[in-house]
């Protein structure tokens, strides 16, 4: 129980931070803004709540990501999320919080997270179920060249709140990880005069691939290759987001890494320093490689994780 009570202590005081909206006001079905990450591989409650518990101790994770530089009004993400395996060591909870912000949309998102551990011969299967809200409000008032009053375009948006689950699974080994989730199971439309109906639809869903493995050189250097895919049911290239990922670990205190946005046409370097057992830092830069490289300068992501009680020791450092 005390770690409960840490949690929701932590989320309570961090909850203000994240607050206001998208939607689509004109067309039947809305549209929230989930932001894309660089650094999800320290990082992965925000794309799996199987996640949850893998890493042996209460576990909290900042980022802040700032999209297409350059560009005015351009995404600006902020992210928390917590998690700890229970002491019977079966059970993890978890919190997670994401604030976007984008031309005249503010959104953001709260879910609490649950995740049931199986040990398997070499490592263990987690599955995990998530619940909250996606929160979501426009302000037109400063946009130019309109017309007052615009019923496309009204003065004063209406918040709305999608409460939405979704799941995942995920297994983890000290050499190998791979996950799959459904982020969300509800979608939402507009029907006209401010009003919003949920609906479920297998057709639209999205899926979120991901797995990797780790290979010892020595004790002192490890390369830890990855992949991931986003994959949506509802669009005609299906494709959101396909990430290559290379890692190449020194000595357990630097991660150094690529990674090949494919569907994007983007390079991303990052790095990692493992600063003690408990505190790591990291950053990451996005370099556009197609047409966006006209117009923005990349995108940069800050990351930053605590472990509270790490069992994770020198001796028995932790790779996923």
């Amino acid at each position: 129980m005390s770690r409960v009570r840490t949690i929701l202590l932590i989320f309570i005081c961090l909850l203000p931070k994240f607050s206001s909206g998208q939607s689509d006001p004109d067309s039947a079905r809305i549209s929230i803004g989930y932001p894309v990450y660089s650094q999800y591989l320290h990082n992965g409650l925000m794309i799996n709540p199987a996640y949850a518990g893998s890493r042996d101790a209460l576990s909290t994770v900042l980022s802040y990501r700032m999209q297409w530089m350059g560009i005015p009004d351009a995404p600006r993400t902020e992210s928390f999320s917590l998690h700890s395996p229970m002491k019977n060591d079966k059970v993890a909870l978890g919190l997670k919080a994401g604030f976007m912000q984008y031309g005249v949309t503010r959104s953001q998102s709260i879910y609490a997270v649950y995740a049931y551990h199986i040990r398997m011969a070499r490592g263990k299967i987690s599955l995990g179920l998530q619940a909250g809200a996606d929160l979501s409000n426009s302000d037109y008032t400063g946009i130019p060249g309109i017309t007052r009053p615009d019923p496309v375009f009204p003065d004063n948006d209406k918040s709305y709140v999608f409460p939405n689950a979704g799941a995942g699974v995920y297994y983890f080994s000290d050499k190998l990880f791979a996950g799959f989730s459904v982020p969300s199971f509800l979608f939402y439309r507009n029907t006209g005069n401010g009003n919003v109906q949920a609906y479920h639809s297998f057709s639209e869903y999205n899926f979120i691939i991901s797995a990797g493995a780790l290979i010892n050189f020595s004790s002192e250097f490890k390369f830890k290759p990855s992949v991931l895919i986003d994959y949506s049911m509802n669009k005609v290239n299906h494709i959101n987001q396909f990430d290559i990922n290379a890692n190449f670990i020194f000595a357990d205190l630097i991660w150094a890494g690529a990674s090949w946005r494919t569907s994007e046409q983007v390079a991303v370097g990052h790095i990692q320093v493992q600063i003690n057992q408990q505190l790591m830092l990291g950053v990451s830069y996005d370099y556009p490689v197609g047409r966006m490289n006209s117009y923005s300068k990349g995108s940069s992501e800050f990351i930053l994780r605590y472990e509270f009680g790490s069992k994770v020791s020198a001796a028995n450092p932790k790779y996923f």
